[in-house]
């Protein structure tokens, strides 16, 4: 949105965050990020305001739902073509990606001084952040542990693997009742054998154990709240006795300031597993752990080998991007 905002000569009103998701939360902008330090750091590229002037709130304004993975020339003709009837433009949603491909370097650094410089946490939560990863640091290394297993992700994703039946009706209620979540059908077996599911807690233990990490590792689990709490993390628990959480780091005066506000605590966690030594997303082995769980394949060497093997040289470091696909369409060459 700022290198939209800068392609279309427009002044940037900072972003309302969206109050009406699963969770509820209320925070704003200035709750989560340092307000002042994004509007200043991008004062030669972007003019940004905090709140619409009152001279416009009777202006003529437009929402729009910008078209994904367009590039500048979409937002230089359509877009800005539109100041010649309305003062307002309001993004009605901004996940619309911009093009990856094709546009100016002044906009692709713009794009990474917004994401890499201009944006960095309120204070409350830069304090809280490094508090906890002093107390995680206080006995060495430790791995963050993203299990993405909780109530909306597997709502959305319809992934009910090792969950009861109850569980399994529960999740399929909340995706039923959200009209904005287009897909209502889901057949979770196919989406599990396509690799759309997260690891269950059990999984995430037997990865991480195939991996070679021993009983002993210090683990942080930065996640919301895990759906079905003790019933699905016994197993993980078992394994790893010294699995951590800000509850268990944090007291409970420490953690009030940002407790019922999701993406408060979500920042908490981003803060805790960048400064981790190790950070393990959930990832897709569902081949290897339905091997285990028929009885055809056994927990040890071979499943370590396995492992090992399909995750070498897959560290997250920087890599070339090689083009689109050939036969791809126009707009998904941009992607």
């Amino acid at each position: 949105m700022v290198a939209v905002a800068r392609i279309i000569n427009a002044t940037l009103v900072i972003p309302e965050l969206d109050k009406g998701s699963l969770w509820k939360d209320s925070s704003n902008f200035s709750d989560v990020f340092d307000e002042d330090y994004f509007i200043n750091s991008l004062a030669n590229d972007v003019t940004i305001v905090k709140k619409l002037p009152k001279e416009l709130a009777s202006a003529t304004k437009v929402v729009k739902h910008f078209r994904s993975w367009s590039g500048v020339d979409y937002y230089e003709k359509e877009i800005a073509s539109m100041w010649d009837e309305y003062k307002v433009i309001r993004a009605a949603k901004s996940d619309s990606r911009l093009a990856n491909n094709n546009l100016p370097p002044d906009i692709q650094k713009l794009r990474c001084r917004a994401c890499y410089q201009a944006l960095r946490f309120a204070p409350p939560i830069e304090a809280i952040g490094k508090l906890l990863v002093d107390r995680m640091r206080h006995y060495g290394p430790y791995i963050a542990l993203h299990l993405r297993y909780e109530k909306d992700m597997l709502a959305f994703s319809g992934c009910t693997h090792e969950l009861s039946p109850k569980e399994t009706d529960e999740l399929r209620a909340i995706r039923e009742s959200i009209p904005w979540w287009k897909v209502k059908d889901i057949n979770p077996v196919v989406q599990r054998a396509k690799g759309y599911c997260p690891l269950t807690p059990r999984e995430a233990g037997l990865f991480l154990s195939a991996l070679g990490f021993t009983s002993n590792t210090r683990i942080y689990i930065a996640a919301g709240e895990i759906y079905g709490g003790d019933s699905h993390m016994s197993d993980l628990q078992s394994r790893y006795p010294l699995l951590l959480n800000k509850e268990k780091l944090a007291s409970d005066e420490e953690l009030e300031p940002f407790r019922k506000h999701a993406s408060q605590l979500a920042a908490i966690d981003y803060i805790v597993s960048v400064e981790s030594h190790v950070f393990i997303p959930s990832k897709a082995l569902v081949r290897l752990f339905n091997k285990i769980e028929l009885g055809t394949m056994k927990e040890g060497e071979e499943l370590s080998n396995r492992v090992i093997a399909i995750h070498r040289g897959r560290q997250g470091l920087p890599r070339k991007r090689k083009g689109s696909t050939s036969g791809t369409k126009p707009t998904d060459r941009f992607r």
